[in-house]
Parts: structure tokens; C-alpha cells; sequence
């Protein structure tokens, strides 16, 4: 393994893991913890999801090392079809997939004698935001949620077009399965080169030169992040609202942290007026939706161990 966009502090152990999700397909996880932490005693757990498209070795190393610093037990994960998971063909997405890969993470958690399953919460970035969301509508071993720069995959997929681009979508979509199915494997079209780019494509729209600004260069890129999901995947965000039952999740607490200058702030705005309470809306100063990735000067750890502290009944510190 090998691109970890944030060094391992000394003070933490990463160790490689797999499991299984409810469908069978095999999760390549990596899980930290405090080096010394005493495994004779239960500790609260966290598992963190990775940007859309993104995987382990991105955003959620960054998350997992600072809070598995702070004590918690941290699991990160590669989504289903992605990375060194496992799933045939690569790079199909689904909203209750990507969901479920979440629960997947407390169920391997929730196995490891020193975690306390009572005290299991769940983080996504991004689009796993939305994921973690949904995740906590049903799965009620999550006992808190944390987003950062939350995204709504299946709003997303809807968003800014009419009912008549809309069909138009579905009509170009059902009848790419048929060319899929003749050719035996599905359309993919790959948005990041292999290798990073010195330099951003010019004439880029402002949402697609920000991810750019992350994945397609030094500062984010890694090989199995390529993003782009096989075309006909869109078809499934069309046809599933992810966060029809966001209010279920109460009286578990959500924690909503979004940049100030962020163009996704909108996603997570729309959440909180949904949600029911206990809710926080928190915004970062300075900070555009990727600056929540990476940039430890901008993501407020000592907010979200707080949160997760004050969540998971865990008062020491």
C-alpha cells in the first residue's frame, strides 16, 4: 500500500483489514488506533467514508490518523468496487451500496473485542456524507454523525436540469446498458489522469477546476482514484432519494460541517432545515469544499472530537 496523502504520526498504528459487507463483497479497510491504547478495555469507534470517487489513502487518512491520535479506534475503507476492494465490475457505484459499505464498517467494529459497540459513530466526507447520512436513517448502531463538505449523490445527479433533460438522461443511459451488455462490460470514463498533472485543464467550470485542484494533481491524487463511475451508474442516483428519512435519525445527534466558501454548502444547508434535532450546523471560515479534505488548518478536529465525545458518552480527555 502505498500514497497516503498525510504521514502517519508516530503515535499511531494503521494496520491493513478486510471484511465482508452485507452483499459479500470484500472491503479492503485499514483501522487505527493510539499506539499503547489498552485493548483489555473497550474504547468508542469511528468509521469514516471517503469523498465520491476518493479512497483511503485521500481524505480519510488525514481523519482517521488526527482522531485516532485523540483515542478514538478509526476504521477507513475503500468503497465496494474501488481501490483494493473487491467487486467485479470496477467502478460501479450504487446509493445503497455506498451506504451499506458504511454499516459494513460498524459491523466489523462492533466485532473487534476492544471496541465498545455502544459507542460506534460514523464520519463521511463528501459524498460519503450523504452516505453516512443514510446509513444512520436505518442502521441504528450508529450513534452520531459527523459530515464534512456533505454531498447528496442522488440530488446531485437531478440537480440543475428540467424534467426534460431529465428523461433525456434516462433514454441516453438505458440505451448505453444495451452497448454494455454487447460489449461485455460497462462504459467507463475516467475523470483524473494516471499520473498527476502539473497544471489544470483550462476552461474548466468552477466546480470540476476545484475537484481538479484536489484529485488531478500532487496535493490529492492517487492511481485508484481516478473518479468517474461506469456511465450507467447515474441511472440508480436517478431512481433512489438518499435522504428522504434524514429526520429518523434523531434524538441521534448530526453534526453538519461545511466551508464558508464552499459551492456545496447548499447540500448540507438543505440537511440541517430536514433533520431533526440534536443538530449543528457549523461553518468554517475560509475554507472551499475541498480545503475539508486535507487541510488540517481548516478541519476543526478539536469540534468533531467534541462532537464525538460529547455523542458517544465518553467524557474522559
Amino acid at each position: 500500500m502505498s500514497g497516503y496523502i498525510a504521514e502517519l504520526s508516530e503515535n499511531v498504528a494503521r494496520t491493513h483489514v478486510r471484511y465482508n459487507n452485507r452483499y459479500g463483497i470484500a472491503l479492503a479497510g485499514d483501522l487505527y488506533t493510539a499506539k499503547g491504547l489498552d485493548k483489555t478495555q473497550k474504547h468508542p469507534a469511528l468509521v469514516v467514508g471517503a469523498p465520491y470517487g476518493g479512497v483511503k489513502e485521500q481524505g480519510p487518512c488525514v481523519y482517521a490518523g488526527e482522531l485516532a491520535r485523540r483515542g478514538f479506534v478509526v476504521l477507513t475503507f475503500d468503497p465496494c468496487y474501488m481501490g483494493e476492494s473487491g467487486g467485479e465490475p470496477r467502478h460501479v457505484s450504487s446509493p445503497d451500496l455506498f451506504s451499506e459499505n458504511i454499516s459494513a464498517g460498524v459491523d466489523f467494529l462492533g466485532m473487534q473485542a476492544f471496541v465498545d459497540r455502544e459507542r460506534i459513530g460514523a464520519l463521511g466526507i463528501c459524498g460519503s456524507g450523504g452516505f453516512a447520512l443514510s446509513a444512520a436513517q436505518v442502521d441504528t448502531r450508529i450513534k452520531a454523525v459527523c459530515t464534512a463538505s456533505m454531498y447528496d449523490m442522488s440530488a446531485a445527479a437531478r440537480l440543475g436540469q428540467t424534467p426534460e433533460q431529465i428523461q433525456a438522461a434516462k433514454e441516453t443511459l438505458s440505451k448505453l446498458r444495451w452497448v454494455d451488455a454487447e460489449n461485455g462490460y460497462p462504459d467507463w470514463i475516467p475523470t483524473f489522469p494516471e499520473e498527476p498533472a502539473d497544471t489544470v485543464p483550462e476552461g474548466l467550470n468552477p466546480v470540476d477546476d476545484e475537484f481538479y485542484r484536489f484529485y488531478g494533481v500532487n496535493r490529492g491524487h492517487h492511481p485508484n482514484a481516478r473518479a468517474g463511475f461506469t456511465t450507467t451508474s447515474t441511472l440508480a442516483f436517478l431512481n433512489y432519494a438518499l435522504l428522504d428519512h434524514v429526520a429518523e435519525i434523531s434524538p441521534r445527534p448530526v453534526l453538519l460541517i461545511v466551508g464558508d466558501r464552499a459551492a456545496s454548502r447548499f447540500f448540507s444547508e438543505q440537511v440541517y432545515e430536514r433533520a431533526a434535532q440534536p443538530k449543528e450546523l457549523y461553518v468554517v471560515e475560509d475554507a472551499e469544499h475541498i480545503d475539508l479534505y486535507d487541510r488540517t488548518d481548516r478541519i476543526p478536529f478539536d469540534k468533531i472530537e467534541d462532537f464525538f465525545r460529547g455523542a458517544l458518552q465518553w467524557a474522559t480527555k
